[in-house]
């Protein structure tokens, strides 16, 4: 067939300054040109090529994201992309392939341990199915087939903001739903909070008091309620002793329901939800170190000893602050 100069004779096409292209990328393109028409960006402005740097296209990528997520998802990608990755971002997209990216995520490990390199891995893998759907990469994402880290026995898991907040999306007005917000706003065991009886609840003080029978260390333990943990309980309905109703034990079922609405977060247990919150605590808010433990009934380290004992007063105090300025910032994340 005559070639009369509208593409190559392969039967291929050439769109800009692009280069060559299959008929399948080709249409790639043009959908992502129509894409950029459509949002009033003139696609000659665009000066992407598929030798672009990850690091260049990273900035593009980033751009896009932060008109479909919240600002505390874009810090989670940025920390993994930006920081943790910062070993690629000199290299063209068609350079990187899987042992690069294989070679990276152990050096978070060995450097961050497997929780980030795991979620650096989550957050390439979405980098490259962008770049790939943008027509800047062929083929495979180099992702694929890397190996993910086990993160233990689960001790030592903390939620990231994005699945705390997947979390409390996912929650329905039910008790189990209810239990599973006290828990993220109190940081206590799930058998403290399930077992939660009305005759340990003191509205007049505001304070959720747990008596030595009812916690591991077997010291009576008072918790101050946030603003937001006694409206929880004020529309709870009195029906008997029980707060929810009865003392909870069911929570195998509907933890399997509440993950299925989570569709494939990382395995994570009730318990992560205790070390989440005082991480969180520590991280975000600059909750002292022996405050974490008071809320937590923790008498080790700060609180340990004499000492503990007689400053019990002053750390009521600020419990209390510490698990309303939680509250508060817990509140922003649904």
């Amino acid at each position: 067939m005559t070639n009369h100069g509208v593409g190559p004779a392969d039967g291929s096409s050439s769109i800009g300054r692009n280069g060559t292209f299959t008929p399948d990328t080709a249409r790639t393109e043009a959908q992502r040109l129509l894409g950029l028409v459509a949002q009033r960006v003139d696609p000659a402005s665009e000066r992407v090529t598929p030798s672009e740097t990850f690091g260049a296209e990273l900035e593009r990528y980033l751009e896009r994201k932060r008109s479909v997520l919240r600002p505390r998802s874009i810090i989670e990608i940025e920390r993994y992309l930006r920081v943790q990755c910062k070993s690629l971002h000199g290299l063209g997209l068609n350079e990187i392939n899987r042992r690069t990216v294989a070679l990276t995520l152990a050096e978070i490990e060995q450097r961050s341990g497997p929780v980030a390199r795991n979620r650096a891995r989550t957050s390439l893998s979405a980098f490259f199915a962008y770049a790939i759907r943008e027509g800047l990469l062929d083929g495979v994402n180099p992702t694929s087939g890397t190996g993910k880290a086990s993160e233990g026995n689960g001790r030592d898991r903390v939620l990231t903001q994005t699945e705390l907040t997947a979390v409390l999306a996912a929650l329905g007005t039910d008790p189990f739903s209810e239990i599973i917000r006290l828990l993220v706003l109190t940081g206590q065991r799930r058998s403290e909070i399930g077992g939660l009886r009305w005759s340990e609840v003191d509205l007049e003080r505001s304070l959720i008091v747990l008596p030595p029978d009812r916690v591991k260390n077997g010291r009576q333990h008072e918790i101050p309620m946030s603003n937001h943990v006694r409206a929880m309980l004020e529309r709870q309905p009195r029906n008997g002793e029980w707060v929810w109703g009865c003392k909870w034990t069911n929570w195998s079922g509907p933890k399997a329901v509440l993950d299925k609405r989570l569709n494939g977060m990382a395995d994570w247990t009730l318990h992560d939800l205790r070390r989440s919150a005082a991480t969180m605590m520590a991280d975000r808010l600059d909750v002292l170190p022996h405050v974490i433990e008071a809320v937590l009934n923790h008498h080790s380290g700060h609180r340990a000893g004499v000492a503990g004992i007689y400053q019990r007063a002053k750390y009521q105090d600020q419990m209390k602050a510490a698990l309303q300025a939680w509250a508060d910032y817990v509140d922003k994340l649904r």
